[in-house]
């Protein structure tokens, strides 16, 4: 609590103010008071004491100040140093004038004093007072005669006649009272005239000075007398008859105004000559610890107002620091209390504004931020939900943004490596160093736009890619370079050339097969009237040139059926099929001398298909199986199984087929399953392109590999159907 109310008093304005205007006025005081030290001791040494209180206070209000400047200084607190430099010079400025004025001022206080007590002046004074004092008694003797004259032929009267002479006497002379005394001092008669002689009693000459009137001289003197005032006392001894009673005369003249006022003046300021002249070392004294109380008032006051004005400049800059601190930490919401009207204040208000715009503009700019972060999420969403690859790269080749697309179709996780260089990628992946080098000559072009068509030859199959390729303009985060966007259209061109063979199959099988018949027909009506007219090596040759061309038409024909069978599109009939009965039922239709082995899977999830198609499927694949089998080895495998379920809980069906012939020829396997590709001479090379639409048909897909231990392996996959509870489990 105390050192809070300290704190208040050491920075507040108005008690500052009110003690300065105490200790002023105090001085002031104490000022008028140094002459009058000997009438005015106690108020003098009270107001000292309230002055030199009042300066430790000031003094202790300033140490505080000291203090809270060091401890600001030593924490480097805004603002500090400047407010140190503003008080050092606010001090400095305050002080060099004070202690000129100070200096100069003591220096005329003590010639000053000094000049009252010249020595010119003391004689003057002390000439006037004998000059004085010598006109007093030139007129005093003369009163001294004309009392002696007034006293002659008093001692030889009755006491009677004493007091009428007395009387007489009187009323004759210029004295205010005459008094006819005995030797003891006894009143043997009096007079007066005026007022002040009548009815007044005049008093008696003390006993010294009867004394001297008797046996030395006549006394004559200034004296008071009561109320009357200074008069001049002359006591003359009077004559007496040999053996009377000793008699004085005292007589009491008044002073004339004129003398008496000079005499009065010069008495007094030779009085008030001497005082001053006794105290002066006393008045020095006074009047310098005056002035320095005067001076230390001036300094301390101008040291706190030293601290206040620094405080009060400093307050603006001290609050913009603090706000500049605010703002580079990113409190652009900072706010500064006004602070006047002047250049302060304009910065004050500048530094406000400044930061409004800031805050505006941070607000602004995280809108925008959230709106490009929006944008940009929902350019990434899009980018990884859509089929077609998309990447960027600089100028140097450097990958910056690659999506799911592009890393399904090259088989590489470019997300990965971004920020890596496309070419130091390209030697650890194969199929992206085929597409670098399909698309560098392009790049390299720097055309604005450019298209190119290319096949990724993978380890199993390739792809067909169509890549579109556009410049990228500069920004500070990527130096030009190319957006590059490309999609695999194997499934596409597949569909185009199988459309494409469709065609030529279904107007092959039609101009095929009108001949077909007529051939047939004209070899059988040879043979049959020629047979039986020809005998020996004739018959044989037309019997067996008639059986070649009729099994050749027979052979024709299947082609043509397949060849129909491969450009016709017949609806489906789906049902549920239990898919090892049907393999079994395919199966048994090779009899028992086929080398068949099946690895039907128990429980097996039926399949939604068309039973007769799945037939033909199965056949085709056996057989091409079988004519692959060399004679004596193992049986040709049959397996069907349930594969890992799909996402929406259905189970796919897996079959396939293995023999252990040769295999397929790798410039074969990837297009198996097109149209007129086959391994054997005497195949049509339709019945894998069938086996392959059927499946299609079905929604499946089909593969064709080659085993580790010789041999190939066809696995068609089919999506299965949802298990339907059985009764029991529907009861529950």
């Amino acid at each position: 609590m105390a050192s809070r109310l300290i704190n208040r008093l050491a920075t507040g304005l108005w008690p500052m103010v009110a003690l300065f205007a105490l200790l002023l006025a105090s001085l002031y005081v104490l000022a008028n008071l140094s002459e009058s030290f000997d009438r005015f001791g106690r108020i003098y040494v009270g107001l000292l004491l309230l002055n030199f209180l009042g300066i430790g206070f000031i003094t202790l209000l300033i140490g505080v100040n000291i203090g809270r400047l060091i401890g600001r200084f030593r924490q480097r607190a805004a603002g500090a140093r400047l407010t140190l430099k503003l008080v050092a010079v606010f001090i400095v400025l305050a002080l060099v004038p004070v202690t000129i004025v100070y200096a100069f001022s003591l220096r005329f206080l003590r010639s000053s004093i000094d000049s009252w007590f010249d020595i010119e002046v003391e004689r003057a004074l002390d000439d006037a007072l004998a000059l004085s004092k010598q006109s007093l008694q030139v007129y005093m003797r003369g009163l001294e005669q004309v009392t002696q004259r007034t006293a002659s032929g008093l001692g030889e009267l009755s006491q009677q006649a004493a007091v009428e002479r007395i009387a007489q006497l009187a009323m004759e002379s210029s004295a205010d009272h005459l008094t006819l005394l005995s030797g003891d001092g006894r009143v043997i008669a009096t007079g007066g005239v005026g007022e002040a002689g009548v009815g007044v009693v005049p008093p008696r000459p003390p006993p010294a000075v009867r004394m001297q009137a008797r046996y030395l001289e006549p006394y004559v003197g200034l004296d008071p007398v009561g109320e009357l005032g200074l008069h001049v006392r002359v006591v003359v001894p009077v004559e007496t008859r040999a053996g009377d009673s000793p008699r004085l005369l005292q007589a009491l003249y008044p002073m004339p105004e004129r003398l008496e006022g000079l005499a009065n003046r010069v008495q007094a300021a030779v009085s008030t000559y001497r005082e001053l002249d006794y105290l002066r070392q006393p008045l020095k004294t006074s009047y310098i610890l005056t002035l320095t109380l005067a001076l230390g008032l001036s300094v301390l006051t101008a040291i706190w107002a030293a601290f206040f004005a620094a405080r009060r400049l400093m307050r603006p800059i001290h609050n913009l620091a603090e706000g500049t601190r605010a703002v580079a930490a990113g409190n652009y919401a900072t706010r500064l209390p006004p602070s006047g009207r002047d250049e302060l204040g304009f910065l004050v208000q500048s530094f406000n504004e400044m930061t409004r715009r800031l805050s505006d503009a941070r607000n602004q700019a995280r809108i925008s931020q959230r709106q490009v972060e929006s944008q940009r999420a929902y350019l990434e969403t899009v980018l990884e939900r859509i089929s077609t690859g998309v990447v960027t790269v600089d100028s140097a080749g450097t990958l910056h943004t690659a999506n799911e697309a592009a890393t399904r179709i090259l088989g590489v996780d470019l997300a990965a490596h971004t920020g890596e260089a496309l070419a130091e990628l390209a030697h650890m992946h194969a199929p992206l160093a085929q597409f670098l080098e399909a698309i560098r000559p392009h790049m390299d072009a720097e055309a604005a736009e450019w298209q190119a068509q290319f096949e990724l030859q993978g380890s199993q199959a390739s792809k067909t890619l169509v890549c579109r390729g556009a410049p990228l303009p500069d920004r500070p985060d990527l130096a030009g370079g190319w957006v590059i966007v490309f999609d695999d259209i194997t499934a596409l061109v597949q569909a185009q050339r199988e459309a494409a063979w469709s065609e030529v199959a279904r107007r092959w099988a039609h101009e095929i097969k009108n001949p077909l018949t007529p051939i047939q027909l004209a070899a059988e009506r040879l043979r049959h009237r020629l047979l039986s007219r020809l005998s020996g090596d004739e018959a044989d040759m037309v019997d067996r040139s008639t059986w070649t061309i009729v099994q050749q038409v027979d052979s024709l024909k299947a082609m043509v059926r397949a060849f129909a069978d491969y450009a016709s599109s017949p609806s489906t009939e789906l049902t549920r099929v239990d898919l090892n009965a049907l393999v079994r039922e395919v199966v048994d239709l090779y009899g028992s001398g086929a080398a068949l082995r099946l690895e039907l899977a128990d429980r097996l999830p039926p399949v939604e298909a068309d039973p007769d198609r799945l037939r033909q499927l199965l056949h085709n694949l056996v057989k091409n199986a079988l004519e692959a089998q060399p004679q004596g080895e193992a049986a040709v495998v049959v397996t069907t199984r349930a594969a890992p379920a799909s996402e929406v809980g259905v189970t796919p069906v897996e079959l396939s087929v293995r023999d252990n012939g040769p295999g397929i020829r790798e410039e074969l396997l990837e297009r198996l399953f097109e149209p007129y590709m086959s391994g054997r001479a005497s195949g049509s090379g339709l019945g894998l392109a069938i086996v392959k639409k059927i499946v299609e048909e079905h929604g499946g897909t089909v593969t064709a590999t080659n085993t580790t231990d010789g041999g190939a392996l066809v696995r068609v996959v089919l999506p299965g159907t949802p298990a339907i509870p059985s009764q029991g489990a529907q009861a529950s």
